[in-house]
């Protein structure tokens, strides 16, 4: 991805691969210090995610 680039909708869910995040299509998003804080980032992206695209359906 380059830098003007953002995470976009069809990216999601994120996955955690050991220390490493990736879209759906197995394209890197970026790195963590541990495999823990991935999952845990991963988790909280994807949680987001969802919640926006929840809030966007109730409007």
């Amino acid at each position: 991805m380059g830098k003007d680039d953002g995470l976009k909708p069809d990216d999601f869910p994120i996955e955690a691969d050991k220390d490493k995040l990736r879209t759906r299509k197995g394209e890197p998003v970026a790195s963590a210090e541990s495999e823990q804080i991935a999952d845990q980032i991963a988790e909280r992206l994807n949680e987001h995610a969802h919640q926006q695209e929840q809030d966007r359906w109730s409007a």
